[in-house]
């Protein structure tokens, strides 16, 4: 359908905007300050007046359809010109207000996005962020997050996915833990070793055997689904345990074990939904994320 030869009305077509944006009929109906049946009413009445189907309900939420994906663009258009014009006659600066979402790793939210958190508080202080702490998979999809810093290549389609760049995984100990143990200097030394993973199943065993360690269950005497659990009893002298090289490296008081030996290299991604990628705050966020995540973590 060529859409510049449909005449609609702007309130109608807003609603689409925000709802799309916003990913639901409550959450739109909130940030444009109205009733959500009056929205949906709206939103409905486009679709009557155009003859196709924009949204289809995902879960709780509202994805677009392949119409209202070639909508978007013309509206959003008309959305930013109304805006300028706006601006052009208040002399007023756009405001970027809003929640905006992130699905990390515990390491990840404790470590690397602080700073960029405060970053993103001194360009966009109306941007309020929800930071989902998790080492399990949030749905994008489904809203659970409106960004997430994953460790592999989605393959879900209507995701938005950029590769940020490599990381290396390395294994510390205190110096304490390591003289406690006679300093072993080869991988068969540490055979006896304690070590702290995420359980008893061979997963974390596996991960090891690339470092060139052959351990069994009984070298993990402790373990915690959590990595930062995992990290503070590292960091207590309890045992050896695998973190990011650039914030182990930053750890005052662990260091690096068998140095020499080739780090697993864990990928970052970073990911979210295709139609959340055209709020402008989550491409503003999603943009900072990007370019701030390609730095190492410095502490």
């Amino acid at each position: 359908m060529d859409w510049k030869s449909v005449n609609f009305d702007w309130n109608r077509a807003r609603a689409f905007l925000v709802t799309a944006e916003e990913g639901s009929l409550s959450a739109a109906a909130r940030a444009l300050g109205m009733a959500q049946p009056t929205l949906g009413r709206q939103v409905s009445a486009l679709e009557q007046e155009l003859g196709v189907a924009l949204f289809e309900r995902v879960g709780r939420g509202l994805t677009l359809t392949p119409s209202g994906l070639e909508l978007m663009d013309h509206v959003r258009a008309m959305g930013e010109a109304a805006a300028r014009m706006s601006l052009s006659a208040s002399g007023k600066a756009q405001a970027i207000e809003g929640t905006v979402s992130i699905s990390a790793s515990e390491v990840d939210s404790a470590f690397r996005l602080p700073p960029i958190i405060a970053q993103l508080r001194q360009m966009a202080p109306g941007i309020d962020v929800e930071i989902v702490a998790t080492n399990s998979e949030s749905d994008l999809r489904r809203r659970e997050a409106d960004i997430a810093i994953r460790n592999y290549r989605p393959t879900q389609p209507n995701l938005v996915a950029r590769k940020i760049r490599d990381i290396h995984g390395r294994i510390y100990a205190t110096p304490g833990y390591l003289d406690s143990i006679g300093n072993p200097s080869t991988p068969e030394e540490y055979c006896e070793a304690d070590f702290i993973g995420f359980n008893r199943s061979g997963e974390f065993i596996a991960a090891m055997t690339r470092f060139g360690l052959s351990l069994t269950q009984a070298n993990f005497p402790i373990v915690s689904e959590s990595h930062l659990v995992q990290w503070s009893h590292v960091r207590h002298g309890l045992g050896i345990g695998i973190m990011a090289a650039d914030i182990g490296d930053a750890e005052p008081d662990v260091a690096q074990v068998l140095p020499d030996l080739d780090p697993i290299v864990i990928p970052v991604w970073l990911v979210t939904h295709r139609e959340v990628h055209t709020s402008r705050r989550v491409r503003l966020v999603f943009d900072l994320m990007a370019k701030e995540l390609a730095r190492p973590f410095y502490g």
